[in-house]
């Protein structure tokens, strides 16, 4: 498989980068300008999965409880709520964003954008009524993203990006970020998090590793596994499945003929708003990262199954796929 025809197919996309590894080296590297490497830029939701690695961390060294622990333990409001539905939740309701809040995530008063713009986000987000059952819906909530973050500075006993900066940011070799907080000085969960193209590979290629970076082993096997694995279907106009803060997918060929079996692989992804992406492909040892700057969200193409996937489906596994000069290794 030769990598050289996404140039000309990722053109009309402008992407900001587009980075491919395999077996950690660095097999495609595309930047719409020079600098885009150096820079930092928003990677938006996919803060999102790098929370749910610091939560696996802590759960690793002892400092979070198992996944079934009360959500209300943390957070004292939600044990005294008419509602025995909020004394019910739980930090895997949360998260697998089946917490049952009302929201909207994008627009109207339950919504993220409304949360930004008051004074205590937390008080804002358990506040909220409850419209499903805990446990039954996957509805995205930033809200919650936030409500993790503050239970790990409350349960590492430091800010968030310290903690990153010790467990993960350290080891990974990841100096230059900026993460945004919340009016209560949390950082942010959700969102709110600037990294290096270069620096979301390396993440990507942490969870390929299974957790494991040179030789230290920072998430266990384990609970990298089970932060991945298919926990809930989701609704339109996602796709798919969600799981501890990843989207899980899988992507098969499109053919004409029932004579030969489609092939097909299963990927993770981490995805922010306007085109940010780490994916994942476990079967192919291969880490894709995607950043764009787009804010017509609604009409992005997904570029990744529309170009970069049915490409990779052509020799799947092959020894064809070579690397594109310079090959640099991942470190």
């Amino acid at each position: 498989m030769n990598l050289n025809p996404l140039h000309d197919l990722l053109s009309p996309v402008n992407l900001r980068s587009c980075l491919i590894s395999r077996r950690g080296e660095l097999v495609y590297e595309q930047y719409r300008r020079p600098q885009t490497a150096r820079e930092t830029a928003k990677i938006n939701s996919c803060t999102k999965s790098i929370l749910s690695s610091l939560l696996c961390i802590a759960m690793d060294r002892g400092l979070l409880p198992e996944p079934h622990t009360p959500a209300s333990d943390f957070f004292p409001k939600l044990a005294h709520s008419e509602d025995s539905r909020k004394r019910s939740l739980t930090l895997g309701h949360l998260l697998t964003m089946t917490a049952g809040f009302e929201w909207t995530e994008f627009g109207g008063p339950n919504s993220f954008p409304h949360m930004t713009r008051t004074s205590n986000w937390i008080d804002y987000v358990l506040e909220h009524p409850l419209a499903d059952e805990p446990g039954t819906k996957m509805v995205y909530n930033s809200g919650v993203s936030q409500m993790l973050s503050t239970i790990l500075a409350q349960a590492a006993g430091m800010p968030v990006a310290e903690f990153a900066e010790k467990n993960l940011f350290g080891p990974l070799d990841i100096t230059s970020y900026e993460w945004e907080t919340d009016p209560q000085g949390v950082h942010t969960g959700g969102f709110g998090l600037k990294l290096r193209p270069s620096d979301m590979l390396k993440f990507g290629q942490l969870f390929l590793q299974e957790g494991r970076w040179k030789d230290r082993q920072l998430l266990s096997p384990e609970l990298v596994k089970k932060s991945v694995t298919p926990y809930i279907t989701v609704n339109e106009p996602w796709r798919g499945h969600y799981s501890w803060h990843w989207w899980a997918d899988t992507f098969e060929e499109q053919t004409e003929q029932d004579t030969e079996p489609a092939l097909s692989f299963d990927y993770f992804y981490a995805r922010g708003f306007g085109g940010q992406f780490i994916h994942i492909i476990p079967s192919m040892e291969m880490v894709v990262v995607l950043t764009h700057d787009n804010r017509k969200n609604s009409k992005y193409p997904d570029v990744f199954r529309s170009y970069i996937a049915p490409l990779l489906l052509e020799q799947p596994g092959s020894s064809a796929l070579k690397p594109a000069a310079p090959v640099n290794r991942i470190s």
